[in-house]
């Protein structure tokens, strides 16, 4: 079993000019694996707390230095020379982190420093992430699900829902396929 060596964060943008945050995960045995955390443009009012600076004269306040630092800092201090165990990684940072939504290091840190993990354990695995991921032996292709109307800040109407989707029920991943795109040019055309 191998062990963290190190962790280090930076700043990065997202495909919008967003900062987020990058981890990069190092085992004593020499792995490297990092994790881009994204950043949804909408926040539900239950969801854990995206880590983000508030100084107006960086990013407009969206700057992730705090988080960063959380990552070099506090959580490099207590995950270093821990076995690369998931499940333990995972408890070590909620239950230092102390708050239910995640406000002491922010859950952009403590999702990138698990998802590096998880890559790490599947890069030490010789396996894909999937692989590594998966819970059952069987592989299945995704359900396809299709966001046929938008609501919320992603739209320029007055919904206060975001999204409006379906799941197609049929025998085939194709059939599924063809069903949602019918649904939403259906939809399109009222």
């Amino acid at each position: 079993m191998d062990h963290i060596a190190s962790l280090h964060a930076l700043e990065i943008l997202d495909s919008r000019g967003t900062p987020t945050l990058e981890v990069i995960l190092k085992t004593k045995k020499g792995l490297t694996a990092s994790a881009k955390i994204p950043s949804g443009a909408s926040k539900g009012e239950k969801e854990a707390c995206e880590l983000r600076d508030e100084d107006q004269k960086r990013y407009l306040g969206k700057g992730v230095l705090k988080a960063v630092a959380n990552v070099n800092g506090s959580l490099n201090h207590l995950l270093k020379g821990c076995r690369l165990e998931q499940k333990k990684i995972d408890e070590m940072m909620i239950k230092a982190d102390g708050t239910e939504n995640k406000t002491n290091f922010g859950a952009n840190a403590i999702l990138g420093v698990s998802l590096a993990a998880a890559r790490a354990l599947a890069l030490s695995a010789k396996e894909p992430l999937f692989r590594h991921l998966r819970k059952q032996k069987k592989y299945l292709l995704p359900q396809p699900m299709m966001n046929i109307i938008n609501g919320g800040v992603h739209a320029d109407s007055s919904l206060e829902i975001q999204e409006f989707m379906i799941c197609p029920i049929a025998s085939s991943f194709k059939e599924k396929l063809r069903i949602g795109v019918e649904v939403f040019w259906g939809r399109k055309a009222i």
